[in-house]
């Protein structure tokens, strides 16, 4: 080794490596095995990988260590060899955290013209960019003829289509199957809570907006939930671990879904909410937790409607208000049935959000290469 002692400790199943530039890197033998980057661990023309852990013992070491400036070479009992640099290490480091900024008092979502959106990649990239930091984003000027959610597709993918309706119209309707087919108060919600997993993202387009009132408010959930877990911890807790079901139906659909109020990742990072005062169903009142259940519950609803996480303003015809169906509930206050009011809204996935973002920016750095 050209580093022995001092840049290269050896414990019972990893690697201490202490790179030239004074950075420490802790790096287990099964890792620094099973990502290995060549040929014969990867299909070079996918890069995806070939090799697979368990064709090698779970006690594997390699039998040489080397380190060459910021090249790590190991060679295996079996004479295979992996190369490694601090590069590729740190760079492991710096990927995507999903950070997110919580709203002021004064938040507003930011505003881009729909055509541009569609048609100008580095405006759509800000715009997307916004929206996966701040959890909505509000279009301007587009078409108010029905159908017209399907024209975001090139930026937020395919329409993730649910039962009912693939585009939902919403408007007063006397025979509709839930709340927001009247006039009353829309509480802050998320749509499809009866659903295993909910749509992600969702887009709401008003094509016409003559009524009185019905002012839309969307709640920044993931800030509330932050607030009361470092008010409340047990609080928040309990809405960790309560399962909770919620139900959506109508004669010919029925969607059923039981799970806690918030999810997190596992590092305790808050990742969905699911709410929706009007989906949700009776919950045995002998289960265990149910009092604590409830006082976090009650906590939460002050949270959710409290000026303090919410933004108020009037979708006019030709706007189209996309959230991250996770993060931000929706609503609207009453407005008077007699105008005319009638929006569209449709549902997609952030997953494909953030991978129309990931090849706008590639291709703009291709752009700005040549």
């Amino acid at each position: 080794m050209s580093r022995p002692d001092a840049s290269l400790l050896r414990h019972r199943d990893a690697l201490e490596v202490h790179w030239p530039s004074g950075t420490v890197s802790h790096l287990y033998f099964l890792w620094l095995r099973d990502n290995c980057s060549c040929e014969e661990c990867r299909v070079i023309q996918t890069s995806e990988k070939r090799f697979l852990i368990s064709d090698v013992p779970a006690d594997i070491a390699p039998l040489a260590v080397s380190l060459d400036g910021d090249r790590l070479v190991l060679v295996w009992p079996d004479g295979h060899e992996t190369v490694y640099t601090r590069t590729d290490i740190e760079a492991l480091h710096a990927a995507d955290t999903g950070d997110w900024t919580p709203w002021d008092r004064d938040f507003v979502p930011a505003r881009y013209p729909f055509q541009a959106f569609l048609d100008d990649d580095s405006l759509a990239a800000a715009a997307i960019t916004e929206f996966l930091d701040r959890g909505a984003l509000l279009l301007r000027q587009a078409p108010t003829r029905p159908g017209t959610l399907e024209l975001l597709a090139p930026r937020l993918g395919p329409i993730r289509e649910v039962l009912f309706a693939r585009i939902h119209d919403v408007q007063v309707d006397p025979g509709g199957y839930n709340v927001a087919h009247t006039s009353n108060t829309l509480p802050p919600h998320n749509d499809f809570a009866s659903y295993s997993w909910p749509p992600s993202v969702q887009a709401l387009h008003m094509l016409v907006n003559e009524a009185a009132g019905g002012e839309s408010v969307i709640v920044d959930g993931w800030n509330v939930l932050g607030t009361l877990r470092e008010r409340h911890p047990d609080h928040f807790r309990a809405l960790c671990e309560m399962p909770v079901p919620f139900r959506e139906f109508d004669d010919d659909n029925e969607t059923y879904a039981v799970a806690p109020l918030v999810r997190c990742d596992g590092d305790g990072n808050i990742v969905a909410l699911r709410f929706s005062n009007q989906l949700m169903q009776t919950l045995d009142p002998g289960a265990p937790g149910i009092g604590e259940f409830y006082r976090a519950y009650h906590a939460l609803c002050g949270l959710l409607t409290a000026d303090k996480f919410k933004a108020s303003f009037r979708l006019d015809g030709g706007d189209i208000l996309i959230v991250a169906a996770h993060r931000v509930l929706h609503g609207r206050e009453a407005f008077e049935a007699a105008g005319a009011r009638h929006l569209q809204d449709a549902y997609f996935e952030l997953d494909n959000v953030r991978n129309h973002l990931v090849v706008l920016q590639r291709k703009g750095g291709r752009i700005a290469n040549d």
